[in-house]
């Protein structure tokens, strides 16, 4: 952990729409600012394709660790795919979400080499932040889309009676012309 992360820990509020609600405790001291800022988790991922690909990574690591003995020579490289994972994640992620994980990964003392329990722990630990992570992504995707589609269906009603044909959404009828305008509305 960090000295940072130590002296002014800092706390990550995502309300139930996967939306970041801003900071709770930590620096004690309000700025002013009373309304809080809402930040999509989806942009605290700036490079989702890289997370995903580490996550799988980290993720079949564990079921080897998981499945097999491992000698010294093989705890030391899994120690350091797991100090270099988390640096490559920090990469690929928002400062908010680095100190969350800071905090929440603790790295191996360099002096000793860790046994298997400590390492099944520590990636199943980095594989549940992970995982949580990506539902809290699934969460705010299905949260903007529900309230996308809110905003067609409000426009939709907006308009003058007629001037859309009464069709079932779900259940389109093939062969009939539609007056939408292209296949994404």
């Amino acid at each position: 952990m960090n000295e940072r992360s130590q002296e002014s820990p800092h706390v990550l509020v995502v309300g139930p729409d996967g939306m970041a609600l801003g900071s709770a405790g930590g620096s004690g001291g309000g700025d002013g600012d009373d309304e809080p800022r809402e930040v999509p988790v989806t942009e605290m991922v700036e490079q989702p394709a890289k997370v995903m690909r580490i996550g799988s990574m980290i993720k079949q690591l564990l079921e080897e660790v998981k499945a097999a003995p491992l000698d010294e020579a093989s705890r030391v490289r899994l120690k350091e795919i797991h100090a270099g994972s988390v640096k490559e994640l920090e990469d690929g992620l928002a400062p908010e979400l680095v100190e969350e994980l800071e905090r929440l990964s603790l790295p191996f003392t360099d002096d000793s080499v860790p046994t298997e329990a400590e390492l099944r722990i520590a990636q199943a630990q980095l594989v549940g932040w992970l995982e949580g992570l990506f539902h809290g992504i699934q969460t705010a995707l299905f949260a903007q889309q529900m309230a996308a589609r809110a905003q067609l269906e409000q426009m939709r009603r907006a308009l003058p009676p007629g001037a859309v044909p009464a069709e079932d959404d779900d259940h389109p009828h093939p062969g009939r012309g539609s007056a939408r305008s292209g296949p994404y509305l």
